[in-house]
C-alpha cells in the first residue's frame, strides 16, 4: 500500500495514511497526502481535516480547511461549516454559510448548524424570506408552480418548526411542497407518524399517490405491533390502478418478516402476472424469494412459464435469473452449457455472471478467459480471479491500466461517445 501511495494512487494513499495515524505516526501520515493537497484537491484537504479531527487536532483541520472555503466551493462550506459547529463554533458556521441560502445544499448545511448555535428563529426568518420572494415559474396564469430558491425551502422551514415545537406549522409548511418525495421518503407521512397523528396520516396515506405515505403508516403500524393493520393498509392501497407497482416489494417484505412466505409471494406472483409486470426486477425479487426458501424449482417453473409466454425467447436480462437457481439444484454444469449457447452468451455484460458460475465450478481459469475476451469490462471481476488464482501483479496492472480506445458500442443501449450529450 505504501507503494503503490507513492505511485499516485489515491485511496492507496488514504488508506495508508490512515493506517499511520492508527500507529500514532501522525506527521507521517500528512507526509502521504502532501502531494496531493499541493494540488489543491479539495478531497485530498477534506481527508487531512478529518484525519486530525479524529486525532483531537480540531484547530488544525479548521485553519488547514478554512482557505478551501474562500473559492465558495459549496461541499468545501458544507464541510467546513460542520467542522465548526462540532467544535464549538457554530455561530461562525451560521455566518459563513448565511450568504449561501439560496442554494439547497447550503441552506441544508444552515439548518443543521443553525441548530446548534441556538439561531432556529434566524435561520426560519431567512427562509420566510425566500419563500415570499419567490415567483411563479412560468407565465401561465394557472401554473401554481413556484421558482423557489432553495427548492426545499418548505422542507428545512418546517424542520425548523418541529424543531421549535411547532408541529402545526410544519405540518402547514408540507402541504405547500411541490415535489412530496425526495429518495423514497415523504417528510409530511414521517412527521405525522414521529408525531402519533395516526388519523391524519391514514387520511394523507389515502390520498398521496406515490406510495411513500402508506409506507410510513404501515411502518408506524408495525412499530406498535400491528402487523396486520400495516398488511391490510398495503393491500388496500395496492388495490388502486397501479397501486400494485408501488408497494408489491414492500409488502411482500412485511409478510415475510411475519412469517407469511406463501402471501408474501403471492403478492409478488400477483405483480409479475399483471399487465406489464413481468419485468426482470420484479420476475428477479419473486425468484429470490423462491430461493431463500428453500423453493428454486418452483422460481424455475416461473421462468419456465413466462418464457413459454414469450414465444419460448428468454432475453439475457431474465437468462441470468436462472443461472443461481439451476446452481442451487446441482446443475451447474448444465446452466454453464446453456449461460455458453445463449444468443447473449457471447457479449460483456454476460461474461460477468458466467465467470462467476465457472468460479463456483472451480474452473476459474476458464473465467479469465472468458472475462479477458471483453478487455474494458468487468475489470474489478476479472481482477478478483486473477487474485483468486494468486496472480496479484497481474490484477494490480489491470486495475491500474487506463484504457486507450473507447469500448465496443452497447448492443443494449445504442452507440458510445464521450461527447455530450451522452
Amino acid at each position: 500500500m505504501e507503494f503503490q501511495a507513492g505511485r499516485g494512487e489515491w485511496y492507496c494513499a488514504l488508506e495508508w495514511a490512515r493506517l499511520l495515524g492508527g500507529r500514532r505516526q501522525y506527521e507521517q501520515a500528512l507526509q502521504v497526502l502532501a502531494p496531493y493537497i499541493a494540488t489543491g484537491w479539495w478531497p485530498a484537504a477534506r481527508a487531512r481535516a478529518e484525519l486530525l479531527e479524529g486525532w483531537g487536532r480540531a484547530q488544525e483541520a479548521i485553519e488547514t480547511s478554512r482557505p478551501h472555503t474562500q473559492a465558495g466551493d459549496r461541499l468545501a462550506l458544507n464541510f467546513f461549516a460542520r467542522l465548526l459547529a462540532r467544535h464549538g463554533r457554530a455561530a461562525e458556521a451560521v455566518a459563513l454559510l448565511r450568504p449561501g441560502v439560496g442554494d439547497w445544499f447550503i441552506a441544508q448545511a444552515l439548518v443543521d448548524v443553525g441548530d446548534a448555535a441556538g439561531r432556529d428563529e434566524d435561520v426560519a426568518a431567512l427562509l420566510e424570506a425566500r419563500i415570499e420572494a419567490a415567483v411563479p415559474a412560468c407565465d401561465d396564469p394557472d401554473c401554481h408552480r413556484l421558482r423557489l430558491e432553495p427548492s426545499n425551502a418548505f422542507d428545512l422551514l418546517a424542520t425548523v418548526r418541529e424543531r421549535q415545537g411547532h408541529v402545526d406549522e410544519a405540518i402547514a409548511l408540507l402541504r405547500r411542497r411541490e415535489a412530496t418525495s425526495v429518495n423514497g421518503r415523504d417528510a409530511l407521512a414521517d412527521l405525522l407518524a414521529r408525531h402519533g397523528r395516526i388519523g391524519e396520516l391514514r387520511a394523507y396515506a389515502d390520498s398521496e399517490y406515490h406510495g411513500h405515505a402508506v409506507q410510513s403508516l404501515a411502518e408506524v403500524l408495525e412499530e406498535h405491533g400491528d402487523a396486520e393493520g400495516a398488511i391490510a393498509v398495503y393491500r388496500t392501497f395496492a388495490e388502486k390502478p397501479h397501486g400494485i407497482w408501488r408497494v408489491a416489494h414492500l409488502l411482500s417484505r412485511l409478510l415475510v418478516r411475519h412469517g407469511r412466505v406463501d402471501e408474501a409471494i403471492a403478492v409478488l406472483r400477483a405483480l409479475t402476472d399483471a399487465p406489464g409486470g413481468a419485468d426482470d426486477c420484479a420476475v428477479d425479487a419473486l425468484c429470490a424469494l423462491y430461493a431463500e426458501h428453500g423453493r428454486a424449482q418452483e422460481a424455475l417453473a416461473h421462468l419456465d412459464a413466462l418464457k413459454e409466454r414469450r414465444g419460448g425467447e428468454e432475453e439475457w436480462d431474465f437468462f441470468r435469473i436462472r443461472l443461481p437457481l439451476m446452481a442451487d439444484c446441482g446443475l451447474l454444469d448444465e446452466v454453464i452449457e446453456q449461460a455458453l449457447a445463449h444468443p447473449e452468451g457471447g457479449t460483456w455484460y454476460a461474461a460477468w455472471s458466467l465467470s462467476h458460475l465457472l468460479a463456483e465450478a472451480g474452473r476459474t481459469e476458464e473465467a479469465v478467459t472468458v472475462l479477458e475476451q471483453h478487455p474494458g469490462y468487468n475489470d474489478a471481476v476479472l481482477a478478483h480471479h486473477l487474485i483468486g488464482l494468486g496472480r496479484i501483479k497481474e490484477a494490480v496492472h489491470l486495475l491500474q491500466a487506463r484504457p486507450t480506445t473507447a469500448p465496443d458500442p452497447d448492443p443494449r443501449v445504442g452507440t458510445y461517445s464521450n461527447e455530450p450529450p451522452f
